[in-house]
């Protein structure tokens, strides 16, 4: 080129983009791959009594965790779970919020005696409503089946980070929470208003939504039952229900909500105590191979969780440590409550040692169940709620949930004063307090029936139930509400509704008789 010759366009240097970390790679259930890669590094290391530790999840008696830490440090164990006669009370009768925080710092303590570089699992039942170990003063939640009332997909998430958040402000990391079973209605003897809906969609939607905000909160859930325990006739705590259904008819309804929720990254599923003839015939699905690769062919690869393994549907069937065995090769990755952990320990380390369980079996629920909790280390909670922030996100959710099942949508249902019968231990008060607050005076005027968990009608110029709505299908009231809950603020939302202060924006979730499903006031 010339000197005289205009100058070309220069092109500066390209700049190469930095590679992506490989260890930021996500999992597609919470965790990444620096997650996964630093559990395997931990597990390999393990003996088979600490890898056999870290996929039990026991239970203990009573308030003093001492020796319940002991055995913690002993066999290894992965973390503990709180059920109700764990909970120390003050002298009301109230949770004593320091002394349960000490517990569940206790047993954090002993599970990381070990020196593994996650936290161990606390873990609780508080689904809301009838399951609930933790009461006042935390705040108190109506039934599940509120959400699907309510019909609000934010106000479901908003309710599982304030459920989730005091629980994080006691040590809970571990909640095992929701339940996304879809109910068949009066046929449900177990699951029923802990459902959300009998509408597989909304259970879907409502189930998914109170998972993310309890994983907002800080807290790990675990959607519950597989293969689905809202379509079975029998109670599976005292023996094995027989889920009839097909695999088109299964996915078609009970395993929406999960397909729904693997799909949205949810960290845990809860597999059932449930017989699946057209998966394996008269075994629990909790202990069946067949169950757990239907699970994975939904695309889930995070950690699987038994039910309680203490439950009657399994120990009448498999004593000792037959059933803990029998759940990690059959694909389990987790194992709630056996009904001695001792016994389960030793089982599953003599299977390894015999050849009965493969070795790897173990490694990979150990390295489940450590990739989980490393991400949960990682990732940290937020700042801790108060016992009771919540309650004004509950009061919203009953206030949104109440429906009317049968008679009119506006206006004062009763004229300033009732009567009131019915319901279980404390409900009258609870109504009674409620109307007064509402400015209705009790003693005089119409009679408000209630109707609380496996009540039935009795008569009355009103009835209300307090759980599941199908239990109004006998009552010839000529008016019918339906509350999904007994706390103080759903007694609020039911007052005001009365006194014709507040409307009833509810839709049924479920049919009542021949009341279809979606009935309810307009907006």
């Amino acid at each position: 080129m010339s000197p005289s010759a205009p100058a070309g366009p220069t092109t500066a240097p390209a700049t190469a983009s930095p590679a992506p970390d490989p260890g930021s790679r996500p999992l597609g259930w919470g965790p990444e791959q620096r997650d996964q890669d630093a559990a395997a590094a931990a597990v390999a290391g393990m003996t088979p009594e600490e890898k056999a530790g870290q996929v039990l999840m026991p239970f203990f008696q009573g308030t003093n965790a001492e020796a319940h830490a002991g055995t913690i440090e002993r066999l290894h164990l992965g973390g503990s779970i709180i059920m109700g006669d764990n909970v120390p009370r003050d002298p009301q009768g109230k949770v004593d919020l320091a002394r349960m925080g000490a517990i569940n710092q206790r047993l954090a303590q002993a599970t990381a005696a070990d020196g593994d570089p996650w936290p161990g699992m606390i873990g609780v039942d508080q689904e809301g409503g009838l399951v609930a170990r933790l009461g006042p003063p935390l705040t108190e939640w109506p039934a599940p089946m509120s959400y699907g009332a309510a019909g609000s997909e934010g106000l479901t998430r908003e309710a599982g980070q304030g459920l989730a958040g005091e629980l994080a402000g006691l040590g809970f990391n571990v909640d095992f929470a929701p339940d996304t079973d879809v109910t068949m209605g009066p046929t449900d003897p177990t699951i029923g208003a802990r459902s959300m809906s009998a509408d597989p969609a909304a259970a879907a939607v409502h189930g998914t939504a109170f998972s993310q905000g309890m994983l907002a909160a800080g807290v790990l859930p675990a959607v519950k039952h597989f293969p689905g325990h809202g379509s079975v006739t029998a109670d599976s705590h005292l023996s094995l229900p027989v889920q009839p259904a097909g695999l088109e008819e299964l996915r078609a309804r009970d395993w929406k909500p999960f397909q729904a929720a693997i799909a949205a990254g949810t960290p845990m599923v809860m597999t059932g105590h449930i017989a699946v003839p057209a998966l394996e015939p008269g075994v629990p699905a909790s202990l069946s191979a067949p169950t757990y690769a239907a699970l994975r062919g939904l695309g889930f690869e995070g950690v699987a969780v038994t039910d309680a393994l203490n439950m009657g549907a399994v120990t009448k069937q498999y004593p000792g440590g037959k059933a803990a065995v029998m759940a990690l090769a059959a694909g389990a990755d987790l194992l709630l409550m056996p009904a001695d952990v001792g016994q389960a320990h030793a089982a599953i380390v003599e299977a390894v040692k015999s050849g009965s369980l493969p070795a790897e079996r173990l490694d990979e629920a150990a390295r489940r169940v450590a990739t989980m909790m490393t991400w949960q280390g990682r990732r940290g909670s937020p700042a801790a709620a108060p016992a009771g922030s919540a309650a004004p996100v509950s009061a919203r959710v009953s206030a949104s949930a109440v429906t009317v099942v049968s008679g009119p949508c506006g206006g004062p249902l009763v004229p300033g004063a009732v009567r009131v019968a019915g319901g279980g231990p404390g409900d009258k008060e609870r109504f009674e307090a409620a109307a007064a607050r509402a400015g209705l005076s009790v003693g005089t005027g119409p009679l408000v029936n209630l109707i609380g968990y496996g009540g039935k009608p009795a008569g009355g110029d009103i009835e209300v139930a307090l759980d599941a709505p199908w239990t109004l299908q006998a009552s010839p009231a000529p008016v019918r509400l339906a509350l999904y809950g007994r706390s103080d603020a759903a007694f609020d939302a039911l007052a005001a509704v009365l006194a014709g202060k507040a409307p009833a924006p509810g839709k049924l979730p479920a049919a009542v008789g021949n009341v279809p499903a979606g009935t309810g006031c307009p907006a």
